[in-house]
């Protein structure tokens, strides 16, 4: 079952509420989608460490309800 594209950034932005989020569906499925998400609490943080911030966000949902999603992640210029 596929997510919405609005579900992946209301999760986002619960967890992230000051991030700003914009969401691609790349493949037009509703199962491969692009993140772009600028949030403070990225600040200082490796790649790494913001990529589990957001799946945490997530709450579990990669590999099941959405098969496929890059992450572009920073903090605020």
């Amino acid at each position: 079952m596929a997510m919405q594209a609005g579900e992946i950034e209301n999760l986002i932005k619960a967890a992230l509420p000051d991030a700003e989020v914009t969401i691609d569906d790349l493949a037009g499925d509703g199962d491969h989608y692009r993140a772009t998400i600028v949030a403070e609490a990225f600040r200082g943080k490796s790649r790494v460490q913001q990529h589990q911030i957001v799946y945490k966000a997530l709450g579990g949902r990669m590999g099941s309800e959405l098969h496929a999603l890059a992450l572009n992640t920073s903090a605020p210029a």
